[in-house]
């Protein structure tokens, strides 16, 4: 989880592969609708994102023995609904500065989330409560080593989620 530009699918796709697990991308479940209201620089509102979040939480509970899926969950409630099709999801919070996300940001050229939409991204993001599964870690580091941190933070639980 985290906000457009934190490496959800570039970390999500080699932490797959380290487990190796099925790997999904939310980018890939959203509707033509939602594509075309970011791309036009606009945010997504709750309406839009619920029929999102479903069809993500559906392939969490198809994947029952394990799977990694990017996905941005940015809020408690968007975390809750993917808890309710699979409660024992765990979430790797990819955090960072909006300087280092910004850079990280404007080396993706032809991405269909605007730079400008990176601030309203940083205001709605809800970092992890004490009570939901999951660690954070500071992307400002190689792909490696936020998986290696990962997976030596959740040894010995169950990682595949």
């Amino acid at each position: 989880m985290g906000v457009s530009g934190s490496g959800k699918s570039t970390v999500g796709a080699a932490l797959a592969q380290r487990l190796r697990v099925p790997f999904g991308d939310a980018d890939d479940f959203h509707p033509p609708a939602n594509i075309e209201k970011m791309t036009a620089g606009h945010a997504l509102d709750d309406d839009d994102r619920y029929p999102w979040l479903e069809a993500i939480g559906d392939w969490l509970a198809e994947h029952h023995d394990g799977g990694v899926m990017s996905c941005s969950a940015l809020k408690r409630k968007y975390r809750d609904q993917l808890r309710r099709h699979c409660p024992e999801v765990q979430f790797l919070h990819l955090a960072g500065s909006p300087e280092v996300i910004g850079r990280r940001q404007a080396s993706r050229p032809g991405h269909f989330m605007p730079p400008s939409l990176l601030a309203s991204q940083f205001e709605t993001l809800e970092p992890l409560d004490s009570d939901e599964a999951g660690v954070v870690i500071d992307v400002d580091q190689n792909i490696d080593a936020i998986i290696d941190t990962y997976v030596a933070r959740t040894a010995g639980q169950d990682s595949h989620r």
